[in-house]
């Protein structure tokens, strides 16, 4: 039996201050580590907030401060941890949401859509291609934030032969209060239609801007049935664990892939 112990860390964020976060999320985080849990995964941007000045924020993808630290503390507590940062990389900046992993790899994914009404779609660069990691026998379909509401880009898209082509997917977000409604609904969605678990991670607090964060933060089943569901304003953390054999039992008997219809996503669209 596969399990994957996932734990959800919903905060406040200092704005635009790196080092702060990075402080205030090793205080939040404690002593957890690889006796409690195998993934932890931070809300977007968890090292400046949800900020356009990417020229002034973004690091150099190998030489960024967000970067090493999230390697250190996955080295340090034995698990992949996870969440995004602005990046700049071949001169271009990038929402990226970076994977690291105990031995040092790193894999990342660059924000497809990127959120015009804050401007984000003339500050940072599209991301071109998805990406899915692997863990503990679960594969998983990073993205971030906006990458929400458009269910295509997440869709479940098999290879020839295959029935599924991920077994969870993880939104990391920074998503503001007077939507709510949509974030809480969309995490269920894309669980539905995907017959996958669904771990969406939202701030909490209000940042230089005004807004306000409502969390949210919720794992969710594949049947869409919240596992972890915070709806309070309030930080926490919490682990849930992922069950494969639960999911293929599910899968084999609600077989409604079987009926999925085929398509691939046109390169280039949508630039």
């Amino acid at each position: 039996m596969s399990q994957l112990k996932t734990s959800l860390v919903q905060c406040d964020l200092r704005w635009e201050d790196p080092q702060a976060n990075h402080a205030h999320l090793e205080r939040l985080l404690g002593e957890l580590d690889s006796r409690d849990t195998d993934l932890i995964v931070l809300p977007e941007m968890f090292a400046t907030g949800f900020t356009m000045n990417s020229r002034e924020m973004a690091q150099p993808m190998n030489a960024s401060q967000s970067v090493a630290w999230l390697q250190m503390q996955a080295k340090a507590r034995g698990c992949v941890m996870t969440g995004s940062m602005a990046i700049m990389d071949g001169g271009q900046y990038y929402n990226r949401m970076v994977w690291a992993t105990p031995s040092g790899d790193l894999q990342y994914y660059d924000k497809r859509h990127l959120f015009r009404m804050a401007g984000e779609h003339e500050r940072y660069g599209m991301g071109n291609s998805r990406k899915i990691v692997e863990l503990k026998g679960f594969r998983l379909l990073l993205s971030v934030c906006y990458d929400l509401r458009f269910p295509v880009w997440m869709r479940q898209q098999p290879a020839e032969g295959e029935h599924f082509e991920y077994d969870a997917a993880l939104c990391v977000a920074n998503w503001p209060a007077p939507r709510r409604h949509p974030w809480r609904t969309l995490l269920q969605a894309r669980a539905v239609e995907n017959l996958v678990y669904v771990v969406g991670v939202n701030r909490v607090g209000e940042d230089a801007k005004g807004l306000a964060y409502s969390g949210d933060s919720m794992l969710v089943d594949f049947k869409g049935e919240p596992m972890i569901d915070h709806p309070a304003n309030s930080p926490f953390i919490e682990t849930g664990t992922l069950n494969k054999t639960d999911l293929d039992a599910f899968r084999e008997k609600f077989p409604a892939w079987q009926d999925a219809d085929r398509f691939s996503l046109l390169p280039g669209v949508g630039q």
